[in-house]
């Protein structure tokens, strides 16, 4: 990838049908995708709306709602963008139209995977990637293709420097691929069942160090490069600053991946890694700020031109609620703010700000611009779009400010005390899920308005169409040839500007961590080091040489610095858990004092996964007040140590079940409870799980799913994996006995009686253990 200088013309025609094919899919899968979402929310309100059918319970639609709505309809609008906009800047035809048709069709054919098999509860369980591996490998391979062209692209360029949206499109390949193939490395047992590598605290780590950024690669970054070149094209003014883009990207790409952990504030996951995550969280409102303020300051000279133009309405709402969404977060990694708000609505609020203000509404202001010129014609009506605009902002101020009342109002009612104890008990916790019934009423009809907004820009957009003819649009380009370049990749990688970033983290981390003494001299040398910049500054501004301008002109060094700024906070965060050895505490007596499962709970921890209980149920106690008295004694890094994956969850519904085995509750209570849920807690919206008494597990595939997890490190022998179908049905004929005595017949292979076996198994087998009744 050299340096590139003129020599003649030539005109080209880009390839605009795939960028037709991904804005079609992204609005048709987005449809689909917020419906599910209409449907998810109606089941909060009443659980009638589950329908008693297992492939349309909350717990398991809900994940297809978040992967249609992440993957299908956002995935699909920033492929449409990024393809659109790449052969403009780069002033070429994308590199290969098979490839493109590949990644296309192949990244819908993964869509209908996931749509099919999330709701029969084929699932890992990790949020954001739910998907299994069979899945998993597509997924990766299609990635690769688009991978392969796009910087086959790059190399085939007719314009020297790389504009800043394509910086941004490199940042989200590169880093994607990173986190997706980490975060999904697993072991399979069966066709459709596979088991993380990682356990425990590390893999809530990498989960959430591959979660939160796949919300920053895949959600922000993208649509940030399409923000920096549409939003300058329909308001045709050049971008405000492009210094403050630089400074906005570099500091962007590093920040964000270290700031994963404050979803895990007050867990069991080491302090330093949760005041890291914090610490890198708060610095974020810099750089994102900058980006809102370089958008918005784009228009200035143009903002006479929001009243009139629906595109431009779409374009400022969505990097405005870009601009909540990003202050919201940090707000909500700061702990004392985070013990409020953690595991209630307000997260929820959070996140559809963000998906629906800045994701929704930046796919609509693209699509709006988008699809006239790719048929060559005007758009159908302004006025029905300024209609979508309206109604659409409406129902997603109703959406967030429900989300937001119902989530302050859960974290104050857990923690509300009277008379020296809970006001409110877990056997009263249907009546503080009630006080927020009202809310979820009003979020559905929010979120419904935004669907009656997005039908009609499709009707919209589909007259638009039928009015006009698909084009292909052309340009008269210089073609460029290349030119030996002034100087080596390794030479501009590890340039000046290269060694002072990472002279002054160290300097920082000396001042910041280095104790008394340390601090003493990290501050002397943090005074010498800005002076050591003032003057690098100066004298970068007196000279010709732009060490920023010249990486622009070679991609391979800028991938690679993009390469070093993500891995950095990767390996700070993921290598120590992995390298250092686990500590398995023993009982006096030599036992493990965390024991692995047995068969049974085993396999009905599986089952717990496939029907999607973690996502109303956590299993992690925060060492609060009220968490203690409510649950038991705040949980322990070693309790999850066997989990593949953990379940310490995001959200709760219902309470948490870390110490479920020793809340009281007996095994006919758990029959009755997954049978008829408001057979025991009358205003549960909670749904009926009673098939599950009528499905049998294949008892006869446990052994291997034993021996799977010995070979990750679990401690079962050979002994244990050979009576492991004895084992199983020991235990099982002991439940189902004692159901038997309250007169529920049931039969053992049956799945309700290993659900029932892991339920009552939380929370035992460990050292210290409290024991609550939380009858």
């Amino acid at each position: 990838m050299n340096e590139t200088t003129s020599l003649s013309k030539t005109r080209i025609q880009y390839d605009d049908g795939v960028v037709r094919g991904f804005v079609f899919w992204s609005i048709a899968w987005g449809l689909i995708g917020m419906l599910v979402g209409v449907l998810a929310a109606l089941q909060l309100s009443s659980a009638y709306f589950n329908f008693d059918l297992p492939w349309l319970t909350f717990s398991r639609i809900r994940p297809l709602h978040t992967n249609a709505v992440i993957f299908a309809l956002v995935g699909n609008m920033m492929f449409a963008g990024v393809y659109y906009s790449t052969q403009r800047l780069l002033k070429t035809r994308m590199a290969s139209d098979l490839l493109s048709k590949i990644h296309l069709w192949g990244w819908q054919l993964i869509i209908v995977g996931a749509a099919i098999t999330l709701p029969l509860g084929i699932t890992q369980s990790k949020e954001y990637a739910e998907l299994e591996w069979f899945l998993d490998i597509p997924v990766a391979l299609v990635w690769v293709v688009f991978a392969w062209n796009f910087f086959w692209t790059i190399k085939r360029r007719n314009e020297r420097n790389l504009y800043v949206a394509i910086w941004f499109y490199i940042s989200t390949i590169i880093t994607i691929a990173v986190l997706y193939i980490v975060n999904n490395l697993a072991l399979p047992v069966t066709g459709t069942k596979s088991y993380g590598i990682f356990a425990g605290a590390q893999d809530a780590l990498t989960q959430w160090w591959y979660g939160h950024n796949a919300v920053a690669f895949f959600l922000t970054t993208p649509i940030l490069g399409i923000m920096y070149y549409f939003l300058p094209k329909a308001a045709g003014r050049p971008v405000y600053s492009y210094r403050l883009s630089i400074i906005h990207f570099w500091a962007l790409v590093f920040i964000y991946i270290w700031a994963g952990p404050h979803h895990l504030l007050y867990t069991a996951l080491p302090d330093w890694a949760q005041s890291l995550g914090m610490l890198f969280s708060l610095m974020l409102w810099a750089p994102s700020w900058g980006g809102m303020l370089n958008g918005l300051l784009t228009l200035r000279g143009a903002w006479h031109k929001v009243r009139t133009d629906p595109v431009l309405k779409f374009f400022v709402a969505g990097v405005t609620f870009y601009g909540m969404a990003t202050f919201e977060g940090p707000l909500l990694s700061i702990k004392s703010v985070n013990a409020l708000g953690h595991y209630t609505d307000w997260i929820i609020g959070h996140v559809h700000s963000g998906a629906l203000g800045w994701n929704g509404f930046m796919a609509a202001g693209m699509f709006y611009w988008m699809v006239p010129r790719l048929f060559g014609t005007q758009l159908w009506s302004r006025t029905l779009a300024d209609w979508h605009f309206w109604i659409g902002t409406f129902g997603i101020l109703l959406y967030v400010v429900a989300m937001w009342v119902s989530g302050i109002s859960q974290g104050l009612l857990w923690a509300e005390m009277e008379d020296g104890g809970l006001k409110y008990t877990n056997a009263a916790w249907a009546e503080m899920l009630e006080k927020s019934r009202i809310m979820y009423m009003m979020r559905t009809v929010g979120g419904a308005l935004f669907v009656v907004g997005w039908v009609m820009m499709v009707v919209n957009l589909w007259k638009t169409m039928r009015s006009g003819n698909k084009v292909d649009g052309e340009a008269d380009v210089v073609v460029m040839k290349p030119e030996p370049a002034a100087a080596s990749t390794g030479k501009l990688v590890f340039g000046t500007p290269f060694v002072m970033t990472v002279l002054g983290l160290l300097i920082a981390y000396m001042f910041a961590g280095g104790g008394l003494w340390g601090g003493v001299m990290g501050f002397v040398l943090l005074v010498g080091f800005c002076v050591a910049v003032a003057v690098q500054v100066k004298r970068a501004a007196e000279s010709k040489f732009r060490w920023h301008d010249v990486i622009e002109r070679r991609p391979l060094a800028f991938t690679v610095l993009v390469v070093l700024a993500v891995v950095a906070g990767g390996v700070v965060e993921l290598v120590p858990g992995i390298v250092l050895q686990k500590n398995v505490p023993l009982t006096t007596s030599g036992a493990y004092a965390v024991a692995p499962y047995t068969p049974l709970e085993l396999e009905g921890r599986d089952i717990y996964v496939s029907e999607g209980c973690y996502v109303c149920h956590s299993q992690m106690i925060r060492p609060f007040r009220e968490e203690k008295m409510r649950y038991g004694d705040p949980s322990r890094i070693e309790e999850s140590m066997w989990d593949h994956p953990f379940q310490w969850g995001s959200k709760r519904t219902g309470p948490d079940l870390a110490r479920e085995g020793l809340s009281g509750n007996n095994a006919s209570w758990h029959y009755l409870h997954m049978i008829d849920p408001r057979s025991v807690r009358p205003k549960s919206n909670m749904p009926s799980y009673h098939w599950l008494a009528d499905e049998d597990v294949y008892v006869d595939g446990t052994p291997d799913k034993i021996k799977a997890m010995k070979a990750l490190g679990v401690p079962y022998d050979k002994a244990r994996i050979a009576g492991a179908i004895v084992e199983y049905r020991e235990q099982a004929a002991k439940i189902v006995a004692d159901l038997a005595v309250d007169g529920h017949e049931i039969e053992s292979d049956r799945k309700l009686v290993a659900l029932i076996a892991y339920l009552m198994r939380l929370g035992k087998n460990e050292l210290g253990a409290q024991v609550v009744d939380r009858r």
